[in-house]
């Protein structure tokens, strides 16, 4: 690790104790600033962890959790097959359903979405590297935006990605865990797909390197 890079990783820890100083309860500092705009995440409170694609929340967004249209669903309309098991990433519903091989399992959670249309992709892709215990580090556009943040976030409380992530093939596109609760349910996220921690667990066990993958 460089020296900027050690320092960069101080501050950005020194921070976080030094708010806790001051009274501020939760593991990190970290867990309270948008990493893609360096802000305060609007409505943030101690121990709030950002996704790996966190922006600000869209206040104006419509936040009820669409428990109307979060139902199951039959895999047929949306995959030809289900080799090596599929999910679908409902975002109308802001839902992960998951259906393995055999027909066997069958899945349903709730989700995190992107805030915006700009930051939705939609299509076919699949999951290309699983990871327990993720490192996180920010996208080039990140950096650039925010130099001052740490090029590397170690697995832990502090780490955007939660306990575990599904890398898809598109790059920086990750099915993940989060720290911060508020953002299930909610358009909260720069791209990425999240999850409770429990719930990414179990999906991380059930899929395969292969598992189809499409969101729309």
């Amino acid at each position: 690790m460089s020296t900027s890079s050690a320092l960069s990783r101080r501050a950005f820890l020194g921070s976080a104790a030094a708010l806790g100083a001051a009274g501020l309860a939760g593991p990190s500092f970290a867990q309270q600033i948008d990493p893609y705009t360096g802000q305060q995440v609007i409505g943030a409170t101690p121990g709030a962890t950002p996704d790996a694609g966190a922006v600000q929340y869209d206040s104006q967004a419509d936040q009820r959790h669409n428990i109307s249209s979060f139902r199951a669903q039959d895999w047929r309309p949306y995959f030809d097959n289900l080799t090596n098991g599929a999910i679908l990433c409902d975002l109308t519903s802001r839902a992960v359903h998951f259906w393995s091989e055999d027909e066997s399992v069958y899945r349903v959670y709730p989700s995190s979405i992107p805030v915006s249309a700009d930051l939705t992709r939609t299509g076919r892709t699949e999951i290309i590297r699983k990871v327990e215990g993720p490192s996180w580090a920010p996208t080039p556009e990140m950096k650039q935006r925010n130099p001052e943040w740490p090029d590397f976030v170690p697995p832990g409380p502090d780490n955007p990605l939660g306990t575990h992530a599904l890398w898809l093939s598109w790059q920086y596109y990750r099915i993940h865990g989060t720290h911060d609760t508020r953002k299930i349910g909610r358009k909260s996220s720069n791209g990425c797909i999240g999850l409770y921690n429990e719930h990414i667990q179990e999906l991380f066990a059930l899929s395969n390197i292969g598992t189809q993958v499409l969101l729309l």
